[in-house]
């Protein structure tokens, strides 16, 4: 890996996964309540792609701010997906109860880690435009400002 693929807040893409401007690999999976998450149909929409854990404190960090970007950019065009990669489902259910999460969470895996090229740390995020593409990616501790800058600039609807 590249130097500038390690930093924090790398937004673009390493030589092992899917580049920046390519379609985001499309999956489908069952969120905690039962209802099944289809990426595809989140086309339209700017979607946050949340790879975390409950015991990552990075990740515990972000997932506040994610959460208020849910509300206030929702109306927008921006939808938040988290894909808790824990092995149990319990701490996960602890965590989304505890920030009182309105957005989609669904268990991950490292078959859904490796559609994305391979999520070797955590936190890591995308940034999926409207089109379906990826548009960046955030390795580790995210620039959260800068990241929200880019989601604001591509929102289908400007936020009031």
């Amino acid at each position: 890996m590249t130097a500038a693929a390690a930093a924090p807040g790398y937004a673009g893409a390493d030589a092992a996964g899917p580049g920046l401007h390519r379609l985001a690999p499309d999956f489908t999976r069952t969120d905690l309540a039962g209802r099944p998450v289809h990426l595809r149909a989140y086309r339209g929409q700017v979607v946050l792609l949340n790879f975390w854990a409950s015991w990552c404190g990075p990740c515990l960090a972000e997932i506040p701010r994610f959460s208020v970007w849910e509300q206030h950019y929702g109306r927008s065009g921006l939808q938040i997906l988290g894909i808790a990669m824990n092995d149990e489902r319990a701490p996960v259910l602890r965590t989304v109860g505890r920030f009182h999460l309105a957005y989609p969470v669904v268990i991950g895996d490292a078959q859904l880690g490796m559609l994305y090229g391979g999520v070797m740390g955590l936190p890591e995020t995308f940034l999926i435009d409207a089109e379906g593409r990826i548009a960046a990616r955030y390795e580790g501790d995210a620039d959260l400002p800068r990241m929200e800058s880019q989601i604001k600039a591509l929102l289908p609807h400007p936020p009031r």
